[in-house]
């Protein structure tokens, strides 16, 4: 599909470009007409939703390095940093280690969360000020809200104990700082009353909206608010919206392998992606804010890799620990479609001839995530730089998860369901049929989403963290620790210390956490 380009009349410094759906729109500055009065149109509106979209590319490459994907799974036992060694992107050794320090943080993904909350809360400005129909005025706002919560879930998860504000502010410009169990109050409640309302479709119907939210979006960030927040008052709400997406029927289960490439992007198992794109990509080293691809593929991307037939080089980051490797059961389709063995890779091509090589970098494994390796040609037709604009999508809510969400809190509720929604996943993976309880759901839900970053919060949701995330990681083939620097993981180490910048611009009104 191609993209549309619409040129608009807004000043960059309000707005600037995005690309959220393979169809959706990109936005050009062309002028500096003044915003008072400028909303007056569908069309002008959406670049106000368009924008909204456009922060959720930045997480990858935008003051630092921090793919979601990647910083979340660093933290649990499935993937280490690697690169080149602790000082390689240190900000993401420091977490993983449990040590993260304020001084040295991911404070781009603070920024860009609130970037997304800002342009969020605009849609529902304009909206409320603009001449239109009820129907459409009450599907922007509700599209704005669920984005909302989508930025606020980012933060809520990272540093739990963020400013919050639903109405943009005005000079100094600082919010309150909420505790995380407020600001899942906050949200539940909101998100609730959108998802009550019915207004958004469960899926979009026309594909070119591709990549805008959804009721099932929607339902997909409650229910994961409800279920990392261990609320058992709203378990029963939270799976009545998930077993409204399975009856909607708009949504199925695909072929596992088809899942990770570009041509199979915005089938019936996704729910939401951060969409990326090569063709036409912008992003440069000068300029992180520029739509196009993302950077993830070549972070990950296998060290000094030559003669592979599939797959294009990278800088050696995220390799994935054998002990995820070997989860899985003989015969899972899962395994080898997410994970790529490159020693079992180098002997299947060596029967057809063709020697491929590779260096492996610090805590190499042997094992890459294969799920976003960057294919050859991956970054065709970018105009930026080609290692910053792969065409990979991160995906963010599949299918798979609404149904694993489902058997979990059938189980948490009593609700005598979650058979059935584990043996969907189980069939389709070429497994066989296993008890549905929530130690057989937690390890499947490893198997299903290595390297999409789930795994860390399922293990404090169910309460393994302290038992799984033990001093020094695992094992490297060699036998030595993975993670030497990793010291024992508490309750303190949920969430990570803010970033100290923001600690010094709130003037005071910022406490930092409990590190």
């Amino acid at each position: 599909m191609k993209k549309i380009i619409i040129t608009c009349g807004i000043a960059l410094a309000m707005f600037g470009v995005t690309s959220c759906g393979d169809d959706f729109l990109s936005v050009e500055p062309s002028s500096k007409l003044p915003v008072d009065g400028y909303y007056n149109s569908d069309s002008r509106i959406m670049e106000s939703v368009t924008a909204a979209y456009q922060p959720m590319q930045w997480y990858d490459y935008y003051r630092g390095w921090a793919p979601l994907c990647f910083v979340f799974d660093s933290m649990s036992d499935d993937v280490y940093v690697g690169g080149e060694n602790t000082s390689d992107q240190g900000q993401i050794h420091l977490i993983s280690q449990y040590k993260s320090d304020p001084n040295n943080s991911i404070d781009g993904a603070w920024s860009a969360s609130y970037t997304g909350i800002n342009r969020s809360n605009l849609i529902i400005q304009y909206a409320n000020e603009m001449e239109m129909s009820d129907s459409d005025r009450a599907k922007y706002i509700a599209e704005a809200r669920v984005l909302r919560a989508w930025y606020y879930s980012v933060l809520w998860k990272l540093w739990g104990n963020v400013p919050y504000y639903d109405t943009n502010l005005t000079f100094p410009y600082i919010a309150e700082q909420k505790s995380a169990d407020e600001i899942y109050n906050l949200i539940e409640a909101d998100l609730a009353d959108v998802l009550d309302s019915n207004v958004l479709p469960m899926k979009q119907s026309d594909a070119k909206w591709a990549g805008r939210a959804t009721q099932a979006m929607g339902a997909m960030i409650y229910a994961e608010f409800v279920m990392n927040q261990k609320d058992e008052s709203k378990y029963s709400k939270a799976l009545g919206y998930m077993k409204s997406i399975i009856t909607s029927g708009q949504y199925s289960l695909q072929p596992f392998a088809n899942l990770w490439e570009s041509a199979y992007e915005w089938n019936n198992e996704t729910i939401f992606d951060i969409n990326y794109i090569s063709q036409g990509g912008k992003r440069t080293w000068g300029d992180a804010e520029a739509t196009g691809g993302t950077v993830l593929p070549s972070m990950i991307g296998i060290n000094e890799l030559s003669n592979s037939p599939e797959f294009e080089g990278g800088w050696g980051f995220e390799p994935v620990a054998k002990e995820a490797y070997d989860a899985y059961e003989e015969g899972d389709k899962r395994r080898d479609a997410g994970i790529l063995n490159i020693q079992k890779y180098i002997a299947e091509n060596a029967t057809k001839g063709i020697d491929v090589k590779y260096k492996g970098r610090y805590q190499d494994t042997g094992f890459f995530l294969r799920k976003y390796l960057g294919r050859t040609g991956g970054s065709a037709g970018a105009t930026g730089d080609s290692n910053l604009n792969w065409d990979n999508n991160l995906r963010i809510y599949r299918y798979a998860e609404t149904l694993l969400n489902a058997a979990e809190l059938a189980l948490r509720t009593g609700d005598g369901s979650a058979q059935g929604y584990l043996d969907q996943i189980r069939t389709r993976a070429g497994v066989s049929s296993i008890a549905a309880n929530l130690d057989n759901i937690l390890l499947e839900r490893r198997r299903e989403f290595v390297g999409e970053g789930k795994r860390y919060f399922d293990l404090v949701r169910f309460d393994k963290a302290a038992e799984v995330l033990k001093p020094k990681g695992g094992k490297l083939p060699s036998g030595a620790d993975a993670i030497p620097e990793r010291i024992q993981w508490t309750q303190n180490k949920k969430h990570l210390p803010i970033p100290q910048g923001e600690i010094e611009a709130s003037k005071g009104s910022l406490a930092q956490n409990p590190y």
